[in-house]
C-alpha cells in the first residue's frame, strides 16, 4: 500500500469501508484529536490525561461505536506494522547518549501507537519516509490500546471479546514485511 492508499484509507475511501465499518474513518480521527496530538502524548502524564478524555467520550458513543473505533485502531495499527518501521532502532530517552537498541515486538506496537495518537497528518506522513518514523520508536503509548476495551466495559458492564478483523501485533502484516511471510 503506497501513501496515497493510505491517505484514501484513512480519509474513509477504498475497500476497507466496503466492508460496513462502524466508524468512519473521518470519526476515528476526530475522537484520535481528543489525545492533544503529538505535542499531548508526549509525556505520560499527558498521554494518560488524553486517554482519560478519549474513554470518555467513547462512554457517550453507541456500544457499535466503540466496536467501531477498536476496529479502525486495529487497522490503522496493522497499516503501519511495517519492516522499514520496525527495523528502526530504538533510542533510549532514560538513557542519552547510549547506542540505540532494536525494537522489540512490544516497543514496535507500542511506538505504532504513538504514531496514531499523534494524529491522522503524523501517521499519514510516515509512510513512504520511514524517517519520520524513527522519532516515535521510543515512544510508548501502549494506553491507547485499551481505551475502547474500557469504555465498551463501562458501556456494557462486560468485558471486552471481540476479535478485531486486522491483527495489529508486530510483524502480522504480510505485505508489510515480505521477507517473514514470502
Amino acid at each position: 500500500m503506497n501513501g496515497s492508499d493510505v491517505r484514501e484509507v484513512a480519509a474513509g475511501g477504498g475497500a476497507a469501508d466496503a466492508d460496513a465499518a462502524v466508524m468512519a474513518w473521518g470519526r476515528f480521527w476526530q475522537l484520535v484529536e481528543l489525545l492533544g496530538g503529538e505535542s499531548g502524548t508526549a509525556t505520560c502524564q499527558g498521554l494518560e490525561e488524553g486517554c482519560a478524555r478519549l474513554t470518555e467520550a467513547l462512554v457517550r458513543e453507541p456500544v457499535g461505536q466503540v466496536i467501531g473505533f477498536g476496529e479502525r485502531l486495529a487497522e490503522a495499527l496493522y497499516r503501519i506494522d511495517r519492516e522499514e518501521f520496525g527495523s528502526l532502532p530504538a533510542h533510549s530517552a532514560e538513557l542519552p547518549g547510549e547506542p540505540a537498541l532494536p525494537q522489540s515486538d512490544d516497543g514496535f506496537l507500542y511506538a505504532r501507537a504513538a504514531v496514531v495518537a499523534a494524529g491522522r497528518e503524523v501517521y499519514e506522513g510516515v509512510f513512504g519516509a520511514p524517517e519520520r518514523f524513527a522519532p516515535f520508536a521510543s515512544r510508548h503509548c501502549e494506553e491507547l490500546l485499551h481505551v475502547h476495551e474500557e469504555a465498551y466495559e463501562q458501556l456494557t458492564g462486560a468485558e471486552w471479546e471481540h476479535l478485531t478483523r486486522y491483527d495489529y501485533e508486530s510483524c502480522a502484516n504480510r505485505e508489510g514485511w515480505p521477507g517473514l511471510h514470502g
